[in-house]
């Protein structure tokens, strides 16, 4: 049964690169919904081996927190093939967890790949 990883800025974009599904929790101690988020998650990393759930403690982890632009948490990020696929702040009750997992899975990357080179040659 796997756990959730502790992710830190040096391990944060190997864990992205090396994995086609990345989960990342941006969480605090004093945060009174994300302890609420917590065992929700960790039950779905238990039940999804295939997916990677990472942790970062905005606390200890203020520059990373920062990188993303995290506002409020929990803030729970989707990173398939290297792309952020979904980025939500709240916590998420276990149906609508395995749902985006689902989702996520599901994806044609193909076709998400061809819309974002897309939107960047559009932009230039």
């Amino acid at each position: 049964m796997s756990t959730p990883k502790d992710l830190t800025a040096d391990d944060f974009r190997e864990t992205i690169d090396e994995n086609e599904i990345v989960l990342v929790d941006f969480w605090a101690d004093w945060c009174g919904p994300c302890k609420m988020f917590a065992p929700i998650y960790e039950e779905a990393a238990g039940e999804h081996e295939d997916v990677v759930f990472g942790k970062v403690d905005t606390e200890q982890q203020q520059e990373l927190a920062a990188a993303f632009q995290i506002r409020s948490i929990p803030t729970l990020m989707a990173f398939r093939d290297n792309v952020l696929v979904f980025n939500q702040a709240g916590a998420l009750p276990k149906e609508s967890l395995v749902d985006l997992i689902e989702q996520i899975k599901a994806l044609d990357m193909e076709d998400v790949h061809r819309q974002l080179a897309e939107q960047q040659s559009s932009a230039n």
